[in-house]
């Protein structure tokens, strides 16, 4: 009989990756994203653990949706209010926080608890092509 191993919090190395989202299809991207962020690349991966690596994404301002959905796509927030709802559309979240757009995406394919949470802090999203994090040494993330 086999045993599970289950790796210890030594065992967890984390790399860090740099993804160019201009011009890819944001539902491709973000399930790549998550998959990083799960560690579902790496063999010693555990659903209860997080051994996950950083991602960097860069350009998320460029990110594309593919058919309508750059017209139809809205995100929705509620104040707590009775008709307190508001509809942004996907336009002018791109233009407002661009940001935003590919963190609610990779949010939305992760788990929803304090797992969840410890691993969308590994999420590094920037508008432009430069980012601070030169001195982690990540590496390129091809999608």
């Amino acid at each position: 009989m086999t045993t599970t191993i289950t790796p210890k919090t030594e065992d967890i190395r984390r790399a860090w990756w740099v993804v160019d989202a201009d011009g890819k299809p944001l539902g491709r991207l973000a399930t790549e994203v998550a998959r990083v962020l799960r560690g579902k690349h790496k063999p010693i991966y555990t659903p209860h653990l997080d051994t996950g690596d950083h991602v960097i994404v860069i350009n998320s301002a460029k990110v594309r949706l593919t058919g309508r959905k750059a017209e139809q796509k809205t995100y929705f927030r509620h104040s707590g209010y009775m008709g307190g709802d508001r509809h942004i559309p996907f336009a002018r979240m791109l233009e407002r926080f661009p940001e935003r757009v590919i963190e609610l995406a990779v949010r939305g394919m992760l788990p929803k608890n304090k797992l969840g949470r410890k691993m969308r802090k590994k999420l590094k999203v920037y508008p432009g092509a430069d980012h601070p994090h030169q001195g982690q040494g990540p590496q390129a993330l091809e999608i």
